[in-house]
């Protein structure tokens, strides 16, 4: 099955249009905040959805009938600027854009492994080929920013920091015999504080990641349902 990575002309159009709000419709306009009600694509933000804080869907389509996934790679993007930052704000370390690969593909590695098993717990099959009740799933990483990063490399002073730091979630779904889009979601995730100021280690790092990824997966595997309607499933 031929199946291409995240639409990056539609990931900017949709950053866009949460920024500045150019879809919303006249009903929202007293509320600035106000997630757009439909987005360029034609889906419909879905209203009360737990633990993603925006989700569009396509009108008409029942996501009960995907019982399989097709997952592609994950993109991941850091915060802008980051690297930049973090070699002015910690004399002391220098990291590389190789670093920054080496991130990368662990975060995408992370996100295969939560997103699979969280979807295998809710029921779901992983999918090879196109075929009816397929969907794919193209999920990305964006505006990673890692407050303090655990170079593997000689030297490297510990940089102390009181949480993780933060991701954004961006997700496409489409219908793999149409495909035509039928779902996108985007969501912030922040780690929890610690009150204090600590070592962050790699396996640190991970742990945190991997908290943040694990609603988004979980969302996934309920369909996206909202809370009145989960609980009647």
């Amino acid at each position: 099955m031929k199946v291409t990575g995240i639409n990056m002309r539609n990931l900017l159009i949709v950053l866009c249009l949460l920024v500045l709000n150019t879809t919303a419709l006249p009903a929202m306009a007293d509320d600035p905040e106000a997630p757009p009600e439909y987005i360029a694509d034609g889906l419909k933000l879905v209203p009360d959805t737990r633990d993603v804080s925006m989700v569009w869907l396509r009108p008409g389509v029942d996501l009960a009938q995907y019982q399989s996934v097709y997952l592609v790679e994950p993109y991941v993007a850091f915060r802008k600027d980051w690297l930049k930052d973090q070699n002015r704000g910690h004399p002391s370390i220098r990291i590389t854009a190789s670093d920054m690969e080496d991130i990368k593909s662990d975060i995408k590695g992370l996100l295969r492994e939560v997103f699979t098993e969280e979807l295998l717990a809710a029921g779901f099959t992983f999918a090879e080929l196109r075929a009816p009740g397929v969907m794919i799933v193209k999920p990305a990483i964006l505006d990673l920013d890692i407050n303090a990063p655990d170079i593997q490399s000689s030297g490297t002073t510990d940089i102390l920091a009181s949480a993780a730091g933060s991701m954004k979630l961006y997700l496409e779904i489409y219908d793999s015999i149409t495909e035509q889009l039928i779902v996108k979601a985007v969501d912030q995730a922040l780690d929890r504080d610690a009150g204090q100021m600590q070592t962050q280690k790699r396996v640190a790092n991970r742990a945190a990641a991997k908290r943040m990824m694990t609603p988004w997966a979980k969302a996934l595997g309920r369909r996206f349902a909202a809370p009145a309607e989960a609980s009647q499933k």
